[in-house]
């Protein structure tokens, strides 16, 4: 959102506050919903936050250092665009969310960012009730990028990567096993040949180099 104006900071200065809260929801296949826990529409930098979502928000937390902060939401099913059927099928995990302070008399003023994160987890009770976890932004700073490099491999028997027929043999991940069983090797997804830690120690010789001694 754009920086607080001096309009929108006189009106929180007021005796009498019009605050309600609006979050912005980015699935991960792109669809956008808004909700407030106002009782009508509002629009603020062109998106419209659509009320009857029931949601509620416990306190959000945020660390000064690199560990993720933390919040949790709950709420009904009283929202078209967020039903049960997408619920139980996973579509809101992952879910972007930006939660704004809006003053509901000048949505045209913009919000005031209180917190950004994520839909880790999404569990929905009998009487359609769902409860979220969120964890903020700097949760995607502990996200694995890359192939780890070990010496088994990372392939799932018989998947794309793989290519090889299971026929109700098992993979115990290893380079002989591959070659042996399979006669897959060209198709590992490890590194055999990676040295262990103790050639890593090792250093080089004492005797023979021209690099002195250690």
């Amino acid at each position: 959102m754009k920086p607080i104006s001096e309009a929108l900071l006189a009106r929180l200065s007021s005796e009498v506050l019009t605050l309600c809260l609006c979050w912005k929801l980015t699935r991960t296949d792109g669809v956008c919903l808004g909700l407030t826990d106002h009782d009508q529409p509002l629009t603020v930098s062109g998106q419209t936050y659509q009320p009857g979502a029931a949601l509620s928000a416990g306190q959000f937390v945020q660390s000064l250092d690199l560990k993720p902060g933390r919040g949790a939401a709950a709420g009904a099913l009283t929202n078209d665009a967020i039903d049960e059927a997408d619920l139980k099928a996973g579509l809101w995990n992952g879910c972007a969310i930006t939660v704004y302070h809006v003053d509901w008399q000048r949505p045209d003023l913009g919000g005031i960012w209180i917190w950004s994160g994520f839909l880790s987890e999404v569990t929905l009770s009998q009487t359609g009730q769902f409860e979220a976890e969120l964890v903020s932004q700097k949760a995607e700073l502990e996200r694995p990028i890359g192939r780890q490099v070990q010496r088994l491999c990372d392939a799932v028997l018989g998947d794309e990567r793989c290519g090889a027929d299971p026929a109700g043999r098992s993979c115990e991940q290893r380079f002989e096993t591959c070659k042996s069983v399979f006669s897959n090797t060209e198709n590992f997804r490890g590194f055999p040949h990676l040295p262990g830690n103790d050639f890593v120690l090792s250093g080089p010789a004492a005797t023979q180099n021209d690099g002195g001694k250690r």
